[in-house]
C-alpha cells in the first residue's frame, strides 16, 4: 500500500508539471525524437524533407525531392535548414528572390513537425548578436560591375579576359537576374541553326535591324540598334564556343514581330543554362561575384571621373570598392518598383503584376542619375501577354504559342495574331471580356515544343491552381473555364481549315496555323504581366553613359537592361539575351583599353 501511495503521488506531481509547462506554451510530446518526413509547395512543384529531432531539437534537415530552379533555390535551401536548426525554430525570414521556394521548404518542415506531433522551442540568439565595429571596409580592382546577370557577367568575362581584375556586386542572394528566369532565347541573324534547317537566306543583318527598328516604333538609336544586328550571331558564337553555352541544333523560336525564325534555344528552353555556363567562365577568370552586396552610390574624384561604389551587405556594413578602370552598370530595369512604374508611366500600376525579378528596382538608374546620367524613353513599358494570372509569372508552358496555338477570348474567339508583337497582344488581351484570354494547344504541338517535359513543374503548378486545363476533347476543356464548347469548336475548325490550306484568312498568321483536329487539348488561361521597360540610362556606340549634354560621364558604362535606347517602344521577344550579352562584351572590352 505504502508503494501504492508513492507511484500515485509520482503520477499526481508529473501531471502538475506537465500542465504547468502546457500552460507556459510549451507542448510535451509523447515522441520528440525521431527522424519524420514532410511536404510544401514550391515554385514549381512539391518540396519533400526528412527531418532529425532528439530531444525537441532540430539535428538535420534533408530536402528529398524538388522540382526548383537550380540556381534561383539554391540560397533558400544553402541557408534556411542551417538557420531552422541554429534557431530550433521554423519562424525564419524567407530569402529574398526566393520567396516561394522558402515558403515551401519552411512549410514541408512544418508539416513533417505535425505529423510528429512536436512542437518546438525556439532558441534564444540574443547571446549571438554582435555590435558593429563601424568600420568601412575597402577593396580595389580594376574594374567593378554592379548586377551579376547576363549582361554583367559577359561583361565581367571581357574584363578580366583582358587582364583586368574584376568584381561583380549582386544585391540578390543569388545571381543571374532576369536572364536566369527568362527563356534564354536569342536572336541573331544568319546563325548556324538557319543553315541546319536551310533558312538562312531568308535571313540578315539588314532584316534583323528593320525588325528591330519597326518592333519598337523607330523610336531606338539607329546607330545602337545596327551595332546590335551586326553582333549579335557574334555574341551568340562567343557564347557557344567560348563559354560552353549548348544551343539546340534544329530548333528555333519564331517570336511575333519578326520576319522569319531567328531565336537560338538554349538547353532546356530557360536561361539557366546561360547564367551557369556564364558563372563557370567567370570564374574560371578570377572573377569576384558577391551577392547579397547592394550597390548604393557610384563615387567619382574631383574632377568627376567614376572611381568606385558604395555599397552595403546584408549586415548593413558599409563597403567601399574603388575602381582604378571604371565602373559598369549592368543592374537591370524596373519592373518591381511600382512606384517607379507608375511615376514613368501611370498605366502600369498596382493592376499589374510582374514577370521579373522582384529586384529590378531601377537601383542603377537612380544612381547614374546621382552622377549626372540622363535618363530616356522612361515611359515605354512592355507587358508579357501569356502570363500566370495569380502570380505574374512568365509561361514557358506556353511556349507552344511559338509553334501554332492559338488565343482564344471567353467567347471562344479568336482575336489577334498570336505572333503579333507583345504589345500588341496585350492590348488585344485586355480589350477581351474580363481582360485575359485563354491559349490552346494540344498533343502534337506539345511534343513539338516539348514543353510539359521541359517545364513540368509549371505544368503541375497551374493544373493545381486551376489554370490549365487538360482533356480529350474541346468540349472538356471548354467547360472547365465556362466557354460555350460549340463556339470554340466552331473556332477550332477554322484554324484546321487554314492550317491545311496555308493561309489564316482572319489574323495572317505569319508562322502558319498548326492544325488542332487531334487531342488530347490544353487550355490555359493567361493575363498580361509588366515584363520589360524600355527606358533607361542613354549610352553611346562604346556604352559610354551620357549626361544630360551627351558628353560621357568618364569611366562609366552601362549594359542590357538599364539602358534605354536599343528598343525603343516595344521589344521583340528573343532581343534581350542579345542585347545584354553583345553590350554587356562591348563595355569589358572598352572599360579594358
Amino acid at each position: 500500500m505504502k508503494n501504492f501511495k508513492k507511484k500515485m503521488l509520482q503520477i499526481f506531481m508529473s501531471a502538475i508539471f506537465i500542465g504547468g509547462l502546457a500552460t507556459s506554451g510549451v507542448t510535451i510530446n509523447a515522441q520528440d525524437s525521431g527522424t519524420f518526413q514532410g511536404e510544401g509547395a514550391g515554385a514549381h512543384g512539391p518540396i519533400k524533407v526528412e527531418i532529425t529531432v532528439t530531444d525537441g531539437q532540430l539535428e538535420k534537415i534533408e530536402v528529398l525531392e524538388q522540382e526548383e530552379n537550380e540556381l534561383l533555390a539554391a540560397p533558400a535551401f544553402e541557408s534556411l535548414p542551417d538557420k531552422m536548426i541554429a534557431d530550433n525554430s521554423t519562424d525564419v525570414d524567407v530569402v529574398s528572390g526566393s520567396t516561394e521556394t522558402s515558403e515551401g521548404l519552411i512549410e514541408a518542415v512544418n508539416d513533417a513537425l505535425k505529423a510528429a506531433g512536436i512542437s518546438l522551442v525556439a532558441k534564444s540568439n540574443s547571446e549571438d548578436a554582435e555590435d558593429d565595429n563601424g568600420e568601412v571596409t575597402e577593396e580595389t580592382y580594376d574594374v567593378v560591375i554592379i548586377g551579376a546577370g547576363g549582361a554583367g557577367l559577359s561583361a565581367g568575362i571581357e574584363a578580366a579576359d583582358a587582364g583586368k581584375s574584376v568584381v561583380l556586386l549582386e544585391k540578390m542572394p543569388v545571381i543571374g537576374g532576369n536572364t536566369l528566369i527568362s527563356g534564354g532565347e536569342m536572336n541573331a541573324p544568319n546563325n548556324w541553326v538557319q543553315e541546319n534547317l536551310g533558312i538562312s537566306k531568308k535571313d540578315s543583318v539588314e532584316l534583323y535591324y528593320e525588325d528591330t527598328m519597326k518592333g519598337g516604333n523607330n523610336v531606338a538609336d539607329p546607330e545602337i540598334v545596327q551595332i546590335l544586328a551586326e553582333n549579335a550571331l557574334a555574341s551568340a558564337e562567343w557564347l557557344r564556343d567560348e563559354v560552353g553555352v549548348e544551343f539546340y541544333d534544329d530548333q528555333l523560336f519564331y517570336f511575333g514581330g519578326h520576319t522569319v525564325e531567328r531565336a537560338l534555344i538554349p538547353k532546356g528552353h530557360t536561361g539557366q543554362e546561360l547564367i551557369i555556363k556564364l558563372k563557370e567562365k567567370a570564374d574560371s577568370l578570377d572573377v569576384v561575384t558577391l551577392v547579397n552586396t547592394k550597390a548604393e552610390h557610384i563615387l567619382q574624384d574631383d574632377s568627376g571621373t567614376v572611381n568606385g561604389v558604395q555599397a552595403v551587405d546584408k549586415d548593413g556594413n558599409e563597403l567601399i570598392f574603388h575602381a582604378n578602370d571604371g565602373v559598369i552598370i549592368t543592374s537591370g530595369g524596373f519592373g518591381s518598383n511600382v512606384e517607379m512604374r507608375k511615376e514613368a508611366n501611370p498605366e502600369y500600376d498596382e493592376a499589374y503584376l510582374s514577370t521579373v525579378t522582384v529586384g529590378s528596382t531601377g537601383d542603377g538608374l537612380v544612381m547614374a542619375e546621382e552622377v549626372g546620367a540622363t535618363l530616356t524613353n522612361m515611359e515605354s513599358i512592355q507587358t508579357y501577354p501569356v502570363s500566370n494570372p495569380e502570380t505574374g509569372r512568365i509561361s514557358l508552358l506556353a511556349d507552344t504559342r511559338f509553334d501554332g496555338a492559338i488565343l482564344v477570348n471567353q467567347e471562344g474567339e479568336r482575336f489577334v495574331e498570336e505572333l503579333e508583337r507583345r504589345d500588341v497582344i496585350s492590348k488585344a488581351i485586355l480589350e477581351q471580356t474580363g481582360e485575359y484570354a485563354y491559349q490552346l494547344w494540344n498533343d502534337e504541338l506539345d511534343q513539338i515544343s516539348n514543353s510539359k517535359e521541359l517545364h513540368e513543374g509549371e505544368y503541375n503548378e497551374l493544373l493545381e491552381s486551376g489554370f490549365l486545363a487538360v482533356g480529350d476533347s474541346l468540349e472538356e476543356v471548354a467547360n472547365h473555364f465556362d466557354i460555350d464548347p460549340e463556339a470554340l469548336e466552331e473556332t477550332v475548325e477554322k484554324v484546321n481549315e487554314y492550317a491545311e490550306k496555308g493561309e489564316d484568312k482572319d489574323f495572317n498568321h505569319r508562322g502558319g496555323l498548326h492544325s488542332l483536329e487531334n487531342g488530347k487539348y490544353y487550355l490555359m488561361k493567361c493575363k498580361p504581366s509588366v515584363h520589360h521597360t524600355m527606358g533607361g540610362v542613354v549610352i553611346n556606340k562604346s556604352t559610354e553613359i551620357l549626361d544630360e549634354e551627351g558628353n560621357p560621364i568618364e569611366n562609366l558604362y552601362g549594359a542590357g537592361e538599364v539602358t534605354g535606347v536599343i528598343h525603343g517602344e516595344n521589344r521583340l521577344g528573343g532581343n534581350a539575351i542579345s542585347d545584354a550579352i553583345t553590350f554587356g562584351r562591348i563595355a569589358g572590352q572598352e572599360i579594358a583599353k
